[in-house]
């Protein structure tokens, strides 16, 4: 390796050294439902998807519950991703007029995306259409680092409330990982 190469490596570490503890307690007063410097903006839009998604954001579940939201979650997002994947076809912003993605490949993507892994068997410029990248792989590329960040933190709860019979609500974490997590550093890196 090139000296450059070390150097980058030297950057880059130290740089991440430099954000931890910050980040680390910015996500902690995230999950733990404390104030941050963007509740201003979030909590109305939090909120809005508690009242649409009917979720009571002060109700805590056990770890059945718990890991039944989550499987939920996950089972909705590959057969809602397959769909888009299978119809689109029929589905505007398909310029190129792709045809439906064959339902092996549908249901493997699906999976993949849902999952975290994002494996890829196609090439995607020639099998997606961009609404099929935008709005299923793109949203579940967020959702599945999301539902990560809040089995994680489930976990972390689980050890740290060792005689707790709860440990938070998955529909809360998903939304704070995504809402106050995932989106403000997006729009940090894409600037």
């Amino acid at each position: 390796m090139t000296t450059l190469a070390f150097l980058k490596i030297a950057v880059y570490f130290l740089l991440v050294l430099a954000v931890t503890k910050p980040f680390g307690l910015y996500m902690r007063r995230v999950f733990s439902g404390e104030r941050t410097f963007l509740d201003p903006v979030l909590l109305p839009v939090e909120k809005a998807l508690y009242r649409l998604g009917g979720v009571d954001p002060k109700k805590e579940q056990d770890w059945k519950e718990y890991a039944s939201s989550m499987l939920v979650f996950g089972v909705l997002g590959v057969l809602g991703v397959t769909a888009i994947e299978r119809l689109q076809h029929l589905f505007p912003l398909n310029p190129d007029r792709l045809p439906a993605v064959p339902p092996a490949l549908a249901w493997n993507t699906a999976i993949s995306f849902v999952t975290n892994t994002n494996w890829q068997a196609y090439a995607g410029e020639t099998t997606m259409s961009h609404l099929t990248q935008m709005a299923g792989l793109a949203v579940q590329s967020f959702l599945s680092a999301a539902t990560g960040i809040a089995v994680a933190v489930a976990v972390i709860r689980g050890i740290a409330r060792a005689e707790a019979r709860t440990i938070g609500s998955f529909w809360v974490d998903l939304t704070r990982a995504t809402l106050w997590v995932l989106l403000p550093l997006s729009l940090v890196a894409a600037v």
